[in-house]
C-alpha cells in the first residue's frame, strides 16, 4: 500500500485526485494540504511515502520551497510535482529540489498512476515536453554535486557526526586533535551552507553517508 499526501490549493482538485486515486487499491491517500507550509506539517504528522505537490500554491510556501524542505527533513518520502507548468524553467527547478516525479495535470490518470508507483519504486518519472535526455542530464549534474563538494575527510566525519560521535571521539578515531575536527566541520558548513548537527545528519542520511565505507 502506497501512503499519498495530496497538496493543492484547489478543493475540487484535491477531492479530484482523491476520487481518482483511490480507485486504485494500491494506493491509500493519508491526507491533503491546501499550501506548502501545511504539507510540510502533514509530511511529518502522517509520514507518508508519496507527496503529490502543486506548484502554484499563493497561501503559504510554494511547491518548490516546501519540496525541499520536505527532502531535507525527511529523504525517504519521494515527490511528485503536478503542475500546469512545462517550461524548461519549472523542470529543471524540480530537479534541483529532488522532486521524483513531474507531471503535468492535464495528463490522464493512469499516468499519474504510474508516477505515484515509479517513484515508489525508487525512479525518477518526469514527462514533460523537455526531452528525456536532457531531464538525464540535469539529474547527472545534481548527482555530481555533492560528491565534489566535501573531500573523504570531511564526509568521513560527517558520517561520524551522523552515527553519534562526539568531537573527542571523532578526533581519537581519526587519529588529528579535536581542534582539526571543529576546523573540518566550519569548514563543512559553509561549504553545504547549514547551521546546525541536525542539517549535517540530514545531509548524510539523504546523500547515503551511512552506508560507505569511508
Amino acid at each position: 500500500m502506497i501512503r499519498v499526501l495530496l497538496v493543492d490549493d484547489h478543493t475540487m482538485i484535491r477531492k479530484g485526485l482523491r476520487v481518482l486515486l483511490e480507485g486504485y487499491p494500491e494506493i491509500k491517500i493519508v491526507g491533503e494540504s491546501h499550501n506548502g507550509s501545511d504539507a510540510i506539517l502533514k509530511t511529518s504528522q502522517l509520514q507518508p511515502d508519496v507527496v503529490l505537490m502543486d506548484l502554484s500554491m499563493p497561501n503559504g510556501l510554494d511547491g518548490f520551497t516546501a519540496s525541499k524542505q520536505i527532502r531535507n527533513q525527511h529523504p525517504s518520502v519521494k515527490i511528485v510535482m503536478l503542475t500546469m507548468h512545462d517550461e524548461e524553467i519549472f523542470v529543471q527547478q524540480a530537479v534541483k529540489v529532488g522532486a521524483h516525479g513531474y507531471i503535468l495535470k492535464n495528463s490522464h490518470g493512469e499516468l499519474l498512476f504510474q508516477a505515484i508507483v515509479g517513484v515508489y519504486q525508487g525512479k525518477h518519472f518526469y514527462k514533460t515536453s523537455i526531452s528525456q535526455e536532457i531531464i538525464r542530464q540535469w539529474f547527472r549534474s545534481q548527482s555530481k554535486e555533492p560528491s565534489s563538494v566535501l573531500t573523504i575527510r570531511e564526509k568521513e566525519i560527517v558520517r561520524l557526526i551522523a552515527l553519534g560521535y562526539s568531537n573527542k571521539e571523532i578526533a581519537e578515531k581519526l587519529a588529528i586533535s579535536v581542534k582539526t575536527v571543529e576546523n573540518h566541520k566550519s569548514n563543512i558548513k559553509q561549504k553545504l551552507q547549514v547551521d546546525s548537527k541536525h542539517e549535517l545528519i540530514l545531509y548524510a542520511l539523504k546523500n547515503k553517508y551511512l552506508e560507505l565505507a569511508l
